[in-house]
């Protein structure tokens, strides 16, 4: 059952470092995943999306997909995928179909910024979504694109540890260690990384390995110590180890930093039900 503070926690975290594009997703049945850019998957969602839009959306939607084969120029290429992409996010509301022509707008473009922005779309979404099939499908994606990222700056501890985290919540490798060494890679060669440090404990959360959650969590407390993400996950690690008393020291930390007063009341009524 998930606790009320691991709901206050997921408050937190969404309300700080949700995404903003839509959160509605493709209702359709899991197929197999066969590549980042191709494959049955890719055909079902998109085809699955165009199956919830309006019949006057389907045809402005028809245009702009029979201009990709028309614009052999790269510049007009770029444009119709921005458009596609501004299209499903603004008009249709629809994330994955978003997502996947950002991605193939910025594998055209293929700049280190693009890339990386558009693998960092799938990475955020994936760890909340619910579909195994999907989130290995978006996993994929965004492993190409880091892969991509790196190959232009290979330097770019940021690109590392995502790449990392797609091993680590995608189930795209029978061995999740690798993302673990990947981002452990970044970490080693600077302990002061708070993205790796952060990513490194969901890791370590996900596994039950808490101790070692809460030890990391210190250090990026020590770094960063108005982090209330970093706070908020030290009181429910805390909690969830039954050590009522260290969860309620940073659950009461965190009330300085809220940022709005439902978020708090949640939190307090949290403390109160933890001093019984």
């Amino acid at each position: 059952m998930i606790t009320i503070g691991t709901a206050v926690f997921l408050v937190a975290v969404i309300y700080y470092y949700g995404r903003t594009t839509p959160n509605r997703t493709v209702s359709v049945a899991g197929n197999p995943v066969q590549s980042a850019r191709t494959g049955s998957l890719t055909d079902t969602i998109l085809n699955m999306a165009k199956s919830q839009i309006k019949p006057e959306q389907v045809i402005r939607l028809t245009t702009l997909e029979n201009s990709i084969s028309r614009g052999a120029v790269k510049d007009q290429r770029l444009k119709i995928y921005h458009h596609l992409a501004h299209f499903w996010k603004d008009s249709a509301g629809l994330f994955l179909p978003y997502a996947f022509y950002e991605a193939e707008a910025a594998r055209l473009e293929n700049s280190e910024n693009s890339l990386t922005f558009a693998a960092r779309l799938f990475l955020e979404n994936l760890q909340q979504e619910q579909s195994v099939d999907f989130r290995r499908w978006e996993a994929l994606q965004a492993r190409d694109l880091f892969e991509r990222s790196l190959i232009i700056n290979p330097d770019n501890d940021s690109a590392k540890v995502g790449l990392g985290a797609c091993y680590l919540f995608g189930n795209i490798s029978a061995a999740p260690m690798e993302g673990i060494a990947k981002i452990k890679e970044v970490l080693d060669k600077d302990s002061t990384n708070v993205y790796a440090q952060m990513t490194f404990v969901n890791g370590l959360l996900i596994s039950g390995q808490y101790e070692k959650a809460i030890s990391r969590l210190q250090v990026i407390n020590q770094l960063q110590s108005n982090n209330l993400e970093a706070i908020l996950m030290l009181a429910d690690t805390y909690e969830r180890m039954n050590d009522k008393a260290n969860a309620l020291k940073w659950y009461q930390r965190s009330l300085r930093l809220v940022p709005n007063e439902k978020m708090k009341g949640a939190i307090e009524k949290r403390i109160e039900d933890l001093k019984k």
